[in-house]
Formats: C-alpha cells, structure tokens, sequence
C-alpha cells in the first residue's frame, strides 16, 4: 500500500513539473540596430536610425531607453514602430559631419513577458563626415582702432562655405543695410556697410555656429570679437572765416576781414582743420536771415554764396552749428557765432539841380524845393546826380523809377517825362512838360518821388538807394 503511495505522489510530482515547463519561455529576445557599426555615415538628413526586434516589444518601455545625442545636445525626434521595428527620425534632420552617439541601454520586455538587458553604445554620422570649417582670421582685430568710413569686415574660412548660413548666422551691431561679397570660393567674406559708422563707439559681432560649410558642416564653435572706431581722435576746429570774391572760376581770399570787409559781390569762405562731411552744407545759418548755398571749396573748406548782397548797415551774424561732421563723424562740440556786417555802400543823392540852384543834402525827407516852369513850353529841366556810376541798362531803368506827380491845387494836369539824357555814367538829365506855375501868389505843388528800396533805383550789383527820396516841387509865379 505504501509503495503504491509513493508512485502516485511521484506521478504527481512529474505532472506538476511538465506542467510548469508549459508557461516558461527561456528564449532570448533578438534585436539588430541600424547604422550597425562605430563611425557610420547615414546617407541623408532624414535617414532614420532603426532598432528591430525578432518579437513584439513593449512600446513605450523601449522607446525609453534610446537616447541619441551630440555636443549640441540632446537630439529630438520622432518614434515610430513599424511591426517589430522602432523608426527614429530627427526633427531638424542630421547635421552633416556631427558625431552622435546612439544610447540603446536598460532592461526591456516583449509583450509575452520575456525580458531583456541590453547596454548599447554606437557611434555614428550623417550626411559625410567632412572635417568642420572654423574661423582663420578676420578684420578688424580684436580691440583694433578703425576709422568710421570706407569700413568693410572680412572673414577667411578654411572651407568654402555655404552663404545663406554665414550671412543669417552674423550677428553686427549697430550696422545697418550690408553689402555681402564672397570671393576665393567662397572661403572670404567681405562686408561693407552703406553709412559710415558712428565715432568713438564699441562694435561687436558674432558668427553663430549655425554657419555652415558648403558640405553642410556647421562651425566648430560660435566666435566673436569688438573693435573701436577711435582712430581719429582729433576735433574738427574752425580754422578761419573770410571774404572771398569770384573770378576766372574760382573764388579767392580778398584779404579783409569778415567782420567789416565782406563787399558787393563776395562769398564767405570757412576754413577747417581737416575735411568736412557733407552736412557742413546744411550748417550755416545767419541773422537775420541771408539766402543763399554752400559749396565745398576742397575737403577742408566751403564757401557760401549770397543769392543776393546782404544790406548795408545791417549787423548780422552768421551761426555754424554744433552738428557739423568731419569725415570722421566726429562733431565741432560746440556753436559757433561771429558777428559782422557789409562793407556795401548805399546809393545815395550827390546833388539835384533845379533852375540853376543845386541841392546837396537829402538827409531829410519831405523837402520843399521852390522851381520855376518855362513859359509857354511849361517844361521844367532838373539834373541829379548819384553816388555811383550806371551801365547801360540801368541807365535805362533808372527813369522809370523817378515819378512827378500833381498834388495841389487837384485841378493840376499830370506832368509827363518828355526827355532823358546821361550827361555821365553817374549824371542823369530830365525833363517834364505839362506842369505850370502857380497864379496869385498860390503856388502849384508838385511830388517828386525817386524810389529807393531793393524794387527802386538799383545797381546790377545789389546797390540800391536805401529808401524813397520824396522832394516837393513848389512852382511859383
């Protein structure tokens, strides 16, 4: 009976066993990576990397483990299984001639309970893996003092470089509108600007190491550097301010001094210590205020020329702002003034002649000169002399500027201009007829009015009588 016992326990044992053996499934979980071997080039930028597994993997375990990564960082990307078989994709594609290295450790299970440890470490390239561009050399060094025009960068690669990269991955402060010149195949890049730069600044630039070769290769790092436009450390200074006068096509120094000696005709010329930037055009103001342009007589100097003579006995002053530039862009620092006034006379009366007397002082306005109409033609000759010599044509204006009018008794019939002779260059004959004496001891008047002003009796020159001279003619019986 006992025997009998223990071969049904035995039996028992042996079912239990082969029973167990049914749910243990000791067969290792297979997997291959692709690229597969240390140092291998994936062909293009979205080549994906794949892990595939002999089974089916628990998902989101495996994709856990795999991390791929590079001096730039942690690379992102995009986890996908097809079947058996984990796809991954980088977000931004590869970058060419990167090192990444492929992290495939930890432990992991099949759907089916199986479990497996792997420790994988691959190292691997996309694209090529060309050796990285750097930086050789560029201009301006740093800390170098540079002037603020005809400026340019340049930049010596040691691989032709992809363009577009370079440009966007250039970083220069404070410059506006760039012009990009490449040359040596694309190996140097020069850059200049449209403006010059400002005086005395700090500039600082930095190429990114997004710059890339022409293979696609970035830079091996980002580099900077600064430079100063200090080389000029010299103020512009006002260095002179005279009269100048034009002739055979140039204007040249009359010798007086601003102040009193500026005459019909002349520019003021200003003088610098070194050359000037083009808002010194713009810079010069007077008052009161004077019309007129300025023109560069040389780098150094410019001369201002009147639209027309400042006025005779008139101070002005003339005003060189503290905005003006040398070529530099440095500033005079401080407005400068200088007073002077015109040595331009004003056409004056010498004498008026009338009935054999003569008149010498026109000082006062509104005298009464008593004359005496000839009988029967009722003409009256008056001769008047002026200041300054008369060309031909404004002999010829002149007596149209000279009015006789009839002011009392208001039944007088106007007078008219009959006659005109030059007796000289500055000696002017009239005669009027129609005018008439007066009757029982009541004198006609007559106005006489010689305009004066800009719009009166002028010379071609600018010299004009300063204002009407108004004589009273009284006709006696």
């Amino acid at each position: 009976m006992l025997r009998l016992l223990n071969n049904l326990f035995s039996i028992l044992l042996c079912a239990i066993f082969l029973t167990s053996c049914e749910f243990i499934d000791l067969r290792p979980i297979g997997f291959s990576i692709e690229p597969e071997n240390a140092d291998s080039v994936l062909p293009e930028p979205y080549t994906p990397v794949i892990i595939k597994f002999d089974t089916e993997m628990k998902k989101r375990e495996t994709e856990g483990i795999l991390q791929i990564s590079s001096y730039l960082g942690i690379t992102n990307g995009e986890k996908l299984w097809i079947d058996n078989a984990l796809f991954f994709t980088p977000e931004a594609g590869w970058t060419a001639g990167i090192r990444y290295n492929l992290n495939f450790s930890g432990t992991i299970h099949s759907t089916d309970g199986r479990e497996i440890r792997t420790e994988k470490y691959i190292s691997f390239y996309a694209v090529n893996k060309n050796n990285p561009p750097s930086l050789e050399k560029h201009s301006p060094l740093n800390s170098a003092s540079v002037s603020t025009n005809n400026f340019a960068y340049e930049f010596y690669f040691s691989n032709p470089m992809d363009r577009l990269s370079v440009e966007s991955a250039l970083i220069l402060d404070g410059i506006g509108n760039k012009i990009y010149e490449w040359s040596d195949d694309n190996k140097i890049l020069k850059i200049k600007t449209d403006k010059n730069l400002n005086p005395w600044i700090n500039y600082r630039w930095t190429l990114k190491d997004s710059a890339k070769s022409a293979d696609g290769v970035p830079l091996i790092k980002t580099y900077s550097g600064y430079f100063i436009t200090d080389l000029d450390q010299i103020l512009p200074e006002i260095t002179g301010i005279y009269p100048v006068l034009f002739s055979d096509g140039s204007w040249y120094p009359t010798g007086a001094e601003i102040e009193t000696g500026l005459g019909s005709g002349h520019g003021i010329a200003v003088s610098f210590n070194k050359p000037m930037d083009e808002n010194i055009l713009r810079s010069l103001r007077f008052e009161p205020s004077l019309s007129g342009r300025a023109e560069f007589l040389s780098e150094k100097s410019i001369v201002y020329i009147f639209t027309r003579d400042p006025e005779p006995e008139v101070n002005y002053t003339l005003i060189i702002s503290s905005e003006v530039k040398d070529c530099e862009g440095l500033k005079i620092g401080s407005e400068f003034r200088i007073n002077f006034s015109v040595d331009i006379p004003y056409l004056y009366l010498l004498s008026f002649s009338v009935n054999d007397t003569i008149y010498e002082n026109f000082s006062d306005q509104n005298i009464i000169i008593p004359v005496k109409i000839t009988q029967g033609t009722n003409e009256l000759l008056i001769n008047i002399r002026f200041s300054l010599p008369f060309n031909t044509e404004e002999k010829q204006n002149a007596p149209q500027k000279i009015i006789v009018t009839p002011i009392f008794p208001k039944t007088l019939s106007p007078a008219a201009l009959q006659y005109i002779k030059w007796i000289s260059d500055d000696c002017l004959l009239l005669r009027w007829e129609g005018m008439s004496n007066g009757m029982n001891g009541i004198p006609n008047f007559y106005k006489m009015t010689i305009q004066g002003g800009k719009n009166g009796i002028a010379l071609k020159n600018g010299i004009f009588l300063k204002e009407d001279i108004i004589l009273y003619l009284e006709a006696v019986e």
